[in-house]
Parts: C-alpha cells; structure tokens; sequence
C-alpha cells in the first residue's frame, strides 16, 4: 500500500502536498515510502508522529521521479497526520483493524492454526505463557500477526502448521501500539491511548471479550474460523472461559482446560458435536445454555471501510 497521491505546488513553495489512503497505517507508509526512494529521511517527533524530507534530484532510475522539482537540490518537507479514527466506536483504533480481505483471511488461518498445534502438545510442552484459555488467545493472537520468516515456520512446522499468506499490513510487535495489542480500558480511542496504559500485552478472558471482540451471535452456527466462543460460570474462581472456532464450518474448537488440581491443564480439540452434546450442559453452545455467552469476533476483522 503506498500514497495515492504526491504532488508539488505550483505557487513555488518547497513543500510536498502528500495524501495518504484513509486506512493506511502510519507504520506502513513510512515502510512503503522508505521503499520508494533511498533519499527520504524521517524521524520522530512524538507517538504516532513523523516528519520527513526528501533530497534531490531524484536519479532517473528512481521509480519517484514526481520527486523531481526544477532539476535542483531541495528540501521537501513530508508531514504525516496521526489518525485515531474508531469508527465502531469499540476502542479498537481503524489503524489496528485489517482492511483487506486477503489481510483478514490470512489472520484467521495463522490463528486458527496456531491455537490447533498447541493441542498436539504434551502439557510440560506448551509454551510458558499458555496456562488457560485466555492465554491461548492471546499466544495465537500475537503469533498470527507475526512476520512468518523461515526461522518461524521452521519452529511452526514441527507443530504442523503449514506456510500460507502473512498479514501484511502491519507486524507484531512493530504497531504503532508495540507490543500492547489488547485493550484494558474502556471507551472509544483515544490517541492519548497509545501511551496512558489502555492497551496491554496482557489481558484475562473477560477484558478479551468485552474490549477486543464484538457480539456476533448465539447460534454456533454462524460462526467462521478464527471466531471465539464464550462462557460464564459463575461458580468458578475464574467464571469467563473461552474457545477457538477452527473452521467455517463450525466443526472443531479447540481450548485451555485451566489449571486442574496441580497440574498446568492441557489443550484440547474437540468437536463441535461432542460438544453440542457434552455431558455438562453448562458447556453445550446452544441458546437456551445461560452459561454460553455466544459466538464473538476480534475487533481487527471489523473492518472499517
């Protein structure tokens, strides 16, 4: 994704007019114009702020040649306008949502596969940080928005996930919110949010639900893979517990037991059938189960069009 549109004035000034699509992220505007031309310099000048020139003349075989103004060396300032836009109004900023359907796809596919590899691990084997079900979403999260170089894929493959097409429009951890994808406050987004602790790289089932994800139904039905699910038990220390829809078909979850007893707990994957017929009916995703809170989506594939 690069700028839709570079132009200099006609009135002499040496400044360059530059418009950015709405939707592009900071991060990777910076990426794409250090791509276009090895004469741009940037820097920072606050969260979520750059400010840049270009030298010239452009070389001929420089791609930018809208770059070349009078054939005489110049400085042409770039200025790049933060943009919190929340269009949903749910705390998840647009620069954060994935806007393309590719971008989208490839979210699901990374998290759904990488939430099911962790069932083929023995508990002790398990990453440190998995030790419920929140922490399965979070771990797949992260690692689904992850640059998938070779050293990542040949770590994953042992899993048994399989090379398909990354997110491209942005990398964890490099966001203009770092590493802190999920948010831990309440309210629409605020560019003061970037830095005043709303988001974090930690947050429990509950927040996941109630900050990261939106309602989308009751019926397991509608649900697409990489969807999560959600229950309440308020009997237990820890009543949110979540599930990570595996397919389009509503087929198989997959999800953290929790601690049980001593032990760590494990990661299971079951089907949905089994489910739907599980011998605990607080567990069953039926509609008329109060304990099954429904089917919920990230707040990144709300795209904001």
């Amino acid at each position: 994704m690069v700028p839709t549109q570079m132009t200099l004035p006609a009135d002499g000034r040496e400044h360059l007019a530059l418009t950015l699509r709405r939707r592009t992220s900071l991060p990777l505007a910076l990426d794409s114009l250090s791509a276009l031309t090895p004469n741009l310099r940037l820097e920072s000048t606050g969260p979520g702020y750059v400010r840049g020139w270009i030298k010239a003349p452009v070389a001929p075989a420089d791609p930018v040649t809208q770059f070349t103004w009078r054939h005489g060396e110049f400085s042409v300032a770039v200025h790049f306008v933060f943009d919190g836009t929340d269009t949903y109004g749910d705390g998840t900023p647009d620069f954060l949502r994935l806007h393309s359907a590719e971008d989208q796809q490839a979210f699901r596919s990374w998290f759904a596969a990488v939430a099911e590899a962790q069932s083929s691990q023995p508990a002790d084997k398990l990453p440190r940080e998995i030790d419920d079900c929140a922490a399965l979403l979070r771990y797949s999260y992260r690692e689904a928005l992850s640059s998938h170089d070779e050293q990542w894929l040949e770590a994953q493959q042992k899993l048994g996930v399989s090379p398909t097409r990354s997110v491209q429009q942005y990398h964890f951890p490099q966001t203009l919110l770092g590493a802190s994808l999920f948010r831990v406050r309440p309210g629409t987004f605020l560019a003061d949010d970037i830095t005043n602790g709303s988001f974090a790289q930690f947050a429990d089932a509950h927040t996941l639900m109630l900050l990261n994800a939106h309602f989308v139904s009751r019926d397991i039905h509608t649900a697409r893979k990489g969807d999560l699910l959600f229950y309440r038990l308020l009997e237990q220390n820890s009543p949110y517990h979540s599930m990570i829809i595996l397919d389009d078909n509503s087929s198989w979850v997959v999800y953290h037991t929790g601690p049980i007893r001593d032990a760590r707990g494990e990661v299971r994957r079951v089907s949905v059938e089994d489910l739907l017929h599980h011998p605990d009916a607080r567990w069953r995703p039926l509609p008329q189960n109060s304990n099954f809170l429904g089917v919920y989506r990230w707040n990144i594939l709300r795209d904001a069009s």
